[in-house]
């Protein structure tokens, strides 16, 4: 199954499903270098969740965030790792620097972010909280980002055991 939408297919899918009952999940991310950080996430989210959905930065969207240096792997690339996860259910792109106009289209019931954000901080949080729904916050991986791995790699950072 191609588990890679565009939004308004996506929003469809999203709504059949939720008439179905089942409870739809959503986070986030720019994902340039799939690490155990990211995995624990997506794992995490999807037992919170019937189906999880996964926003992916497009690669526009990841320069303009990230840097010119970034992203490091396309965004067809990206998609198609995340889209080997048995933990996720559902993919698509979006090319603004957040994914607030998504979340508003899709309007899940759970809101997933990493453990280095508050609940209030959440973009989107308070729009999806307004329709009844929740923000998680799923426990971060010390020691895993993709910006400290890039550090490490290109010598800025002393490598950590």
């Amino acid at each position: 199954m191609n588990k890679i939408k565009d939004q308004d297919e996506l929003a469809k899918i999203i709504d059949k499903q939720k008439a179905l009952g089942r409870t739809i999940g959503f986070t986030n991310g720019c994902f340039d270098i799939l690490h155990k950080g990211h995995v624990r996430y997506l794992k995490g989210a999807k037992k919170e969740c019937d189906i999880l959905v996964v926003g992916v930065n497009s690669d526009a969207s990841v320069k303009k965030i990230k840097g010119d240096s970034r992203p490091l792997n396309s965004q067809n690339d990206r998609l198609e790792v995340l889209e080997a996860l048995e933990c996720v259910d559902y993919l698509t792109l979006f090319e603004e620097d957040t994914p607030e106009k998504l979340i508003k289209k899709l309007t899940p019931d759970v809101l997933f972010k990493g453990g280095d954000w508050k609940v209030e901080t959440v973009v989107g949080g308070e729009y999806v909280m307004s329709k009844g729904g929740k923000v998680k916050i799923i426990p971060y991986v010390e020691g895993y980002s993709t910006t400290g791995m890039i550090s490490r790699m290109s010598g800025k950072e002393k490598n950590k055991k």
